[in-house]
């Protein structure tokens, strides 16, 4: 190695790192797939305990038992989330046939407006039936395993709920727990680490959920004020989109203007792709820099290969937990930053005095 200029080994140098934090990185993935059913649960009571964490506090900042408030606090998340799964599924039954249909109309349309090279968009809705169909006869064939995919999802919500009460209840103990698991001397970062990746999750979870409210209450009245049909129904939509930033909004805001221009004409769905992009606007300049302004601040293009990444690697839940994930990531970054900037002014000498005097 000796015989090597000193570019060449701090280029070797680094590509040894690299391969190193990329292999653990792939091994950690596959445990990870290997141990979906223990792990899943994890990260949503992660994800539940950071959205809920200011309740549970609030209610033992008044008097009442750790154990009654995590149990308090439990069981409005089920009834929030339960409500909240109804309102969405019963607005989408009860609209998503005149969706469906109002988007097949809109592929129609733009088939005969671009003549053959709309030909695959006609022959998408004239075939979703057929599509339907087969996928049906799919699921019916392999029945068994889709009960099973069911009940595995039920026993991990199920575990998620449970983890969460404990996450609630028992969290200064998971504090005195991960300093006694640290290595000498490093406590105290350990501790600053995991806080500051804890209070990135928590922001982002209270901030996305309180944008897509207001995402979703702006962008169903202005569809009801227009008469789109389905208005309900999108407003869920874009609800759920909004917990996958710019893909979830940009699917669901595209979906309602489609059913604007194939029911009620082309100058209805201008005024809908207007009413999308001025809810945009407000949320990329007014609410995001307002309501997030105390969360890590991810570059659009990281949040994009985030959650392409965890797409990849878990499907639609990868592509939930990406950016909550990077986002502690970054966190852990920003505090281990912060913390070299300190140490690195603390060893600096005095002003005006030479270095090892």
């Amino acid at each position: 190695m000796r015989l090597l200029p000193d570019p060449v080994r701090r280029l070797a140098a680094w590509c040894a790192v690299l391969l190193l934090v990329a292999g653990v990185g792939w091994v950690g993935v596959q445990l990870c797939s290997q141990f979906r059913t223990a792990v899943t649960p994890v990260l949503l009571a992660l994800l539940g305990t950071a959205l809920l964490g200011p309740l549970y506090r609030r209610l033992v900042r008044v008097g009442v038992n750790p154990s009654v408030a995590a149990g308090l606090t439990c069981v409005a998340v089920v009834a929030v989330v339960g409500g909240a799964l109804y309102i969405v599924v019963a607005a989408l039954i009860d609209t998503g046939d005149q969706i469906v249909a109002s988007l097949k109309d809109a592929a129609k349309a733009v088939s005969r407006h671009f003549g053959a090279a709309g030909t695959g968009l006609d022959d998408l809705a004239e075939n979703s039936r057929a599509l339907l169909g087969k996928f049906g006869g799919t699921a019916a064939a392999n029945v068994i395993s889709g009960v099973s995919v069911v009940g595995e999802g039920i026993a991990m919500a199920v575990l998620a709920l449970l983890l969460v009460f404990f996450f609630l209840r028992d969290s200064g103990r998971a504090v005195t727990a991960l300093r006694s698991l640290a290595p000498g001397g490093t406590a105290d970062t350990v501790e600053a680490m995991a806080r500051r990746a804890f209070e990135a999750v928590e922001g982002f979870m209270r901030g996305t959920t309180l944008i897509a409210l207001i995402d979703a209450f702006c962008i169903t009245l202005g569809l009801l004020i227009l008469q789109v049909p389905g208005a309900i129904g999108l407003g869920a939509l874009v609800f759920v989109g909004a917990y996958i930033p710019y893909l979830g909004a940009f699917i669901s805001g595209a979906v309602a203007v489609l059913v604007a221009l194939a029911d009620r004409g082309f100058v209805i769905a201008l005024w809908a792709l207007g009413v999308v992009l001025a809810v945009q606007v407000l949320e990329g300049h007014v609410l995001q820099p307002v309501i997030q302004s105390r969360t890590v601040q991810m570059h659009p293009a990281v949040v994009l290969l985030a959650i392409t990444a965890g797409a990849s690697v878990a499907g639609v839940l990868g592509m939930l937990l990406a950016v909550p994930l990077t986002a502690a990531a970054f966190g852990v970054a920003h505090e281990l930053r912060g913390r070299q900037v300190l140490d690195g002014a603390a060893e600096a000498p005095p002003s005006g005095e030479p270095p090892g005097s």
